[in-house]
């Protein structure tokens, strides 16, 4: 609905599914990744490139066969941070703050895990 101001609320749709289209629309290539279960734990076991999380994340493994990825994502309250093969790593680059609303990105390179935070 357009209010008299002829401001287009984002009503509709979810703050993820928005920035999802808004990568889409960018240009970026970009494939959905899910939670295991509903409390945002996420293991990501095959593919490569740009993936965004489908909710806010909790943990996130990358597995074995994952060597290079970059996953965009909204951390959650409970935001405990990244493992890969299993092992916890400490990350590098920006600091996540857990207030559920900004956007990053974590890049899987060589075992290693930097977090940027998408846009200022």
């Amino acid at each position: 609905m357009i209010n008299s101001n002829r401001i287009v609320p984002v009503a509709k749709t979810d703050l993820l599914t928005l920035y999802g289209n808004m990568l889409v629309i960018a240009g970026t290539t970009i494939a959905k990744v899910d939670a295991n279960d509903a409390s945002g734990v996420f293991e990501i076991t095959e593919g490569s490139g740009n993936m965004i999380a489908s909710e806010p994340v909790s943990t996130c493994d990358f597995g074995e066969d994952v060597t290079a990825a970059v996953l965009y994502f909204i951390p959650g309250y409970d935001y405990a941070g990244f493992t890969v093969n299993g092992v916890a790593v400490e990350t590098s680059g920006a600091t996540v703050d857990v207030n559920s609303v900004n956007l990053y990105t974590a890049t899987l390179a060589d075992g290693a895990v930097t977090i940027a935070q998408v846009g200022f």
